[in-house]
């Protein structure tokens, strides 16, 4: 069996950073990771690329060759990925071994998690594969000023949720660039009752079944909750990793090293 993060968020999250991060983690730890870029548009890297979509199609390449924008080419890539499962990936895939961790980098449009079904056929091969799967979606600290962001943040999170159908771990990123944390504290795990009441001070009064609607979607889904990333701090990386290995039943299949506390024979 084997074990794999899709590592989503919107563009400028850090997704790539955490990646690169959690492959230094590993490496002192004495852990094997392999981290692949699935963004057609990526160029530079802070960790050993294990494997890359741009071996496969390139963002620049289809911008030129068929007068797309960002956005257009970029869907063209994602779903020439989509028609390469079945012989691309498969062949990259047969490089690792059956029980490895593979944490896939992937683009920020959200819409490749939440409307196209691009990224619900990749984990379905995954799967296939044997491959147990967890999302993490990485959200900015310091987006996170005011409620009506922080709704907005789990919005995002709770479609690609739901179209991907799989374990999810929301983290906070980037905490350590954050000046006032008090000011983001409140959302970590905060009340129901405290975000409809900051939710109504910001908005309108006739939105307030509106307001009342969100907030008890978000409750019931239970999507209010956030590990904050600080990578200033040795434990965070780990903590979070720990979390997301018990999403995926990481080591639970592993031997179980028995000791003998039988004591000796005297001679």
């Amino acid at each position: 069996m084997g074990y794999a993060q899709l590592v989503i968020g919107p563009a400028g999250s850090g997704k790539s950073t955490y990646c690169a991060s959690l492959h230094q983690h590993c490496e002192t730890i004495g852990r094997a990771v392999h981290i692949v870029n699935l963004d057609p548009a990526a160029e530079n890297f802070d960790y050993p690329v294990a494997m890359d979509i741009k071996e496969l199609i390139s963002l620049d390449d289809v911008m030129e060759e068929l007068g797309l924008g960002p956005n257009g080419a970029l869907i063209y890539c994602m779903e020439h990925l989509e028609e390469s499962l079945d012989d691309w990936l498969e062949e990259e895939l047969e490089n690792f071994a059956e029980d490895d961790y593979i944490v896939f980098d992937c683009p920020g449009q959200i819409e490749l998690y939440s409307h196209v079904p691009v990224f619900k056929n990749f984990v379905e091969h995954l799967k296939r594969k044997n491959i147990n799967v967890c999302v993490v979606y990485l959200l900015d600290s310091q987006f996170m000023t005011d409620v009506a962001k922080f709704i907005s943040g789990c919005m995002a999170s709770l479609s690609a949720m739901i179209q991907l159908e799989l374990p999810h771990v929301n983290i906070l990123s980037k905490m350590d660039l954050v000046r006032n944390k008090k000011d983001i504290e409140d959302y970590l795990n905060p009340e129901s009752q405290f975000l409809l009441s900051e939710l109504n001070q910001r908005m309108a009064p006739r939105f307030g079944k509106l307001n009342k609607a969100l907030i008890e979607l978000v409750d019931q889904y239970n999507m209010v909750s956030f590990v904050p990333l600080d990578l200033r701090k040795k434990g965070s990386i780990q903590y979070i990793l720990s979390q997301i290995d018990m999403c995926i039943q990481y080591g639970e299949d592993a031997d179980v090293k028995i000791r003998d506390f039988d004591p000796e024979d005297d001679d």
